[in-house]
């Protein structure tokens, strides 16, 4: 078991909440966190770019001039991709950027990035969430007293709550997920994680 510092909404230590060593105190390679969110980049990439080749720009159905006496090259089609108008040469044309990355990967290169932030003592548990009404005012407070570095911060709810979304959409330096949709992208954007309480158990549940 792994004790992780607990403070609540007024940046007041708590008591340590202990929590399972296979989840927070593990060590992944760097080359599985590297391909593990270079695949989910790649996988939010549309792949709709298209370029026309030589056989799809319009025109090219008269020689453009004469074949010989004029001292140019012998073009035979305005289309030639060394005109201009005409087509591209190895152009980007629509594809799939995914690659094949496996639950077990992502799995484990969350449970590593969270072990590495735990470790540094970026990480922490977060007591008594509670928003009654959206309020930007109310988010900036907590952070101010839980991060004041004001670096980039990552909060894990354990469920869907509408008014901390809505309190903090505003901020540049918080994102909010919950713990059934977190990943390491998300872990490793961020310099500090906020867990609240309640999504600790079911972050474990989720990755043992």
């Amino acid at each position: 078991m792994v004790a992780l510092k607990t403070f609540n909404m007024t940046g007041t230590a708590q008591d340590a909440v202990e929590v399972n060593a296979a989840v927070f105190d593990t060590v992944s390679s760097d080359t599985l966190v590297h391909d593990v969110v270079v695949g989910m980049l790649a996988a939010i990439r549309q792949g709709t770019h298209d370029t026309k080749g030589r056989a799809e720009v319009s025109g090219g159905g008269r020689k453009p001039f004469g074949q010989k006496g004029t001292g140019r090259a012998r073009r035979g089609s305005s289309r030639d991709p060394l005109l201009r108008g005409g087509g591209t040469i190895f152009g980007p044309t629509p594809r799939s950027y995914r690659t094949n990355i496996t639950v077990s990967m992502k799995r484990n290169a969350l449970c590593g990035l969270l072990s590495d932030r735990a470790r540094s003592e970026r990480l922490c548990v977060l007591e008594n969430l509670t928003i009654d009404q959206p309020k930007t005012k109310v988010v900036v407070n907590m952070l101010d007293s839980i991060v004041p570095e004001r670096r980039r911060t990552l909060l894990v709810t354990a469920e869907y709550d509408k008014n901390v979304l809505l309190s903090s959409r505003n901020m540049q330096n918080i994102n909010v997920r919950t713990a059934a949709e977190v990943s390491a992208l998300d872990v490793i954007r961020a310099s500090h994680v906020i867990l609240q309480k309640e999504a600790v158990s079911k972050l474990e549940e989720r990755l043992t």
